[in-house]
C-alpha cells in the first residue's frame, strides 16, 4: 500500500526567514515618506502576515485610498532597495537550520512542500532565488492573486493545485494569520515560536514548536 501524499505549506516571513529588520525599516520609511508617526517595532511586527493593503490602514486607520496606495509603494520600494544594497541572503537570512530541515522534508517522497505568504510574486521570487530555493515549493501562494490572511483562499488554491484532501495538509507560521486561516481551511495547523507573535496568539495551533529541530517530527506527528 502506498502512503497518502501531505501537503506541508511554510508561511515564509517569520517562518522560514527572518526579515524583521527590514521590514521594520521598510515600514519607517513608508510612514515618514507621508509624515506619519512611525509605529513602534512591536507595532510593526504584529501585523506581519497581512498584506500590505491591509496592514498599513491597521497601523494608520482613517486615510484617504490615495495615500494608502503611496505608503505600498514607497514600502516596497524601500524593501527592494535594502534587499539589493545587502542581498538576500543577510537582508532576510534563513533561520539556523531551516534548509536542512526543508531539504529533509523535500527528501521524503509522499511529502509536498508548499509557502503561503502575504509577499508579492515578485518579493517571494526574489527570496527563492536568493536561497537557491526556486524548485523546492510545488505549491506558491502570494499576495498578489488572494485576499489577504486569514482568509483561506491561499490554502484553497494550493490544496486545488496539488489535488491534496485538507485532512492532508499542515499549514506551518508564525503568526495567528496563519492559525486563523489555516482553521478557515480545514487544514492542520502547526505555530512555531521564533517569530513575530507571541505565544498568546497562537492558541489555534494544534501543536507548538519551539525548535527548527523538532519541525520534522512534530510534522509528522500531525498525521498519527
Amino acid at each position: 500500500m502506498t502512503a497518502n501524499l501531505r501537503l506541508i505549506i511554510f508561511d515564509v516571513d517569520g517562518t522560514l526567514v527572518d526579515s524583521q529588520g527590514d521590514i521594520v525599516a521598510s515600514m519607517t520609511a513608508a510612514f515618514q515618506a507621508e509624515g506619519h508617526k512611525v509605529p513602534s517595532r512591536a507595532q510593526i511586527l504584529s501585523i506581519v502576515g497581512l498584506s500590505l493593503e491591509v496592514a498599513i490602514p491597521q497601523l494608520v486607520p482613517g486615510l484617504d485610498e490615495a495615500a494608502y496606495v503611496r505608503m505600498v509603494e514607497a514600502y516596497k520600494s524601500a524593501y527592494m532597495q535594502l534587499r539589493a544594497s545587502q542581498g538576500t541572503q543577510q537582508s532576510s537570512p534563513l533561520y539556523p537550520g531551516i534548509r536542512a530541515v526543508l531539504d529533509e522534508l523535500n527528501a521524503v517522497p509522499e511529502f509536498l512542500l508548499g509557502v503561503a505568504t502575504g509577499k508579492s510574486r515578485r518579493g517571494l521570487d526574489a527570496l527563492l532565488a536568493g536561497h537557491q530555493m526556486e524548485r523546492l515549493f510545488l505549491t506558491q501562494q502570494v499576495a498578489d492573486h488572494h485576499p489577504s490572511k486569514p482568509h483561506p483562499a491561499m490554502l484553497e488554491a494550493a490544496l486545488n493545485e496539488t489535488g491534496i484532501d485538507r485532512q492532508n495538509a499542515v499549514m506551518i507560521g508564525d503568526t495567528e494569520y496563519d492559525m486563523t486561516m489555516a482553521r478557515a481551511a480545514g487544514v492542520h495547523a502547526i505555530g512555531v515560536s521564533w517569530g513575530y507573535h507571541g505565544l498568546d496568539r497562537l492558541d489555534l495551533a494544534d501543536k507548538l514548536v519551539h525548535s527548527v529541530a523538532d519541525l520534522p517530527g512534530a510534522i509528522r506527528t500531525v498525521w498519527e
